[in-house]
């Protein structure tokens, strides 16, 4: 049975996670599996926005408990590989050039936040909360380490990283873990209100400011300038940067934006 499912309509993307009476816990087939499919939707040019969703009470649990025992029993090797495995899924998400939201209607803990940290939109319901837990089990947040600490911050992990306290939803926004709170009957529409924004903007100009963020998170060097300088050349010059200045200054719609509203939205 398929521990999570892709659906597409038009143009969004929706990977579900489907394993609600383990509270969607991953293991190394799970893990697997959403690799592919980021990795399959990323260079799939009818789909722009992805949104990060699970059914059931709990947004993620993090590792499976029969994947654990499993680990128990691993070589050093074995468990370096498994490690790589999630990073590499965590690697697809994060750097997906296309927009991902996630949609947050409960806990995520361990892994789970790292999956919440990887989106560039969290929408949380007010029931989520989030753990860092690993320590409690004489591990800790490795392969999550990058993406939670560049959402929450240094001195909020060395707080949270370290107590593996569990942390309400109010506190993940004050710290930068999620973006918006709701109500659980305002989520859907929220996510939905998101995804609309996302769609009426260029494509490829969210794909080139997205890798932008990444590029120029580093101190401001010659080379940083010189980048940026060489990016918005680019995006000037590219055919979607044309048509969205000659739109602008024609007072029409840019292409994108027709095709957007040929799906009816």
């Amino acid at each position: 049975m398929s521990q999570f499912s892709v659906t597409k309509n038009g143009l969004v993307a929706r990977v579900t996670l489907t394993n609600a009476d383990k509270h969607n816990a991953f293991d190394d087939a799970l893990i697997t599996g959403l690799t592919t499919a980021f990795d399959e939707l990323a260079v799939d040019d009818t789909v722009r926005v992805i949104v990060l969703q699970s059914e059931g009470k709990s947004f993620s649990a993090g590792a499976d408990l029969n994947w654990m025992k499993r680990m128990a029993a691993y070589s050093h090797e074995e468990n370096f590989n498994d490690a790589m495995a999630l990073a590499g899924l965590l690697k697809s998400i994060n750097f997906n050039p296309k927009p991902v939201i996630g949609k947050i209607q409960g806990a995520a803990f361990g892994g789970g936040v790292g999956l919440v940290a990887c989106c560039d939109i969290a929408i949380a319901s007010e029931y989520a909360s989030f753990c860092l837990s690993e320590v409690k089990l004489g591990l800790t947040p490795a392969t999550i380490s990058p993406y939670v600490v560049a959402a929450m911050g240094q001195q909020a992990a060395r707080r949270y990283f370290l107590t593996a306290e569990r942390f309400k939803v109010e506190e993940a926004l004050r710290l930068g873990l999620v973006h918006e709170v709701v109500s659980a009957d305002a989520l859907d529409s929220k996510v939905d209100e998101i995804i609309d924004t996302l769609l009426k903007n260029s494509p490829a100009a969210m794909t080139a400011g997205k890798d932008l963020i990444f590029a120029v998170d580093r101190p401001v060097t010659s080379d940083v300038i010189k980048d940026t300088a060489s990016r918005i050349a680019d995006i000037r010059s590219s055919e979607e940067g044309q048509e969205g200045l000659t739109s602008f200054l024609e007072k029409r719609k840019p292409r994108w934006l027709e095709d957007y509203e040929g799906e009816g939205a």
